[in-house]
């Protein structure tokens, strides 16, 4: 079973156009070129419209280290928290140097871990500067099942001992943004 899940992610990785942009084991983003799902109204006064160009990052899942077998403990959150600022960086800085990169206004996604189970924003997700934005779904209860499914399937498959404590059906998403500008000055050269 997890092979087809892995065959599966594959496949919607290459049929949405989710690429890795570098070959790293400690990497832990993909990306995937872009429009802006609404108008969205960043906290460093910076407007992106509905449809403008924009960066999303994707959770590389397969590198993701796994926590002990009793769960996450502190230096497990550490190494994963090194290891996503290194990822931002190396993001910022082969954004910077692509000659696409420039037309990007937002670099954001969407993500189980801006949330806790009770719905607050996570620390983490404002410690790395994004903002964080409700998620829309376009298919409503519906597509949030299957969106959840997916997500516990792939959190099955690569990474077990992450389902302690989540429940298949109370997953919750949101966006996280931050402008093109904020991202490459917290992350890469300061070239805004």
């Amino acid at each position: 079973m997890r092979a087809l899940v892995r065959a599966f992610d594959r496949f919607l990785c290459r049929a949405t156009g989710v690429f890795e942009f570098r070959n790293d084991p400690e990497c832990l983003l993909r990306l995937q070129w872009a429009r802006a799902p609404r108008d969205l109204s960043l906290s460093d006064g910076t407007f992106v419209h509905a449809g403008a160009p924009v960066l999303m990052l994707h959770l590389w899942n397969e590198h993701l280290p796994r926590p002990a077998a009793n769960g996450p403990d502190l230096r497990w959150a550490a190494r994963v928290h090194r290891m996503l600022t290194r990822s931002l960086e190396e993001v910022a800085h082969w954004m910077a140097a692509h000659p696409h990169g420039d037309r990007v206004e937002a670099v954001g996604g969407i993500t189980v871990l801006a949330l806790s189970a009770d719905g607050r924003p996570t620390p983490l997700i404002r410690h790395l500067g994004f903002d964080i934005f409700p998620y829309r779904r376009a298919l409503g209860r519906f597509g949030e099942f299957w969106e959840n499914f997916y997500t516990w399937a792939i959190m099955w498959t690569f990474n077990p001992v992450s389902l302690q404590g989540r429940s298949l059906l109370r997953l919750r998403r949101a966006e996280i943004w931050m402008s093109r500008d904020a991202f490459l000055h917290r992350y890469g050269t300061g070239r805004g």
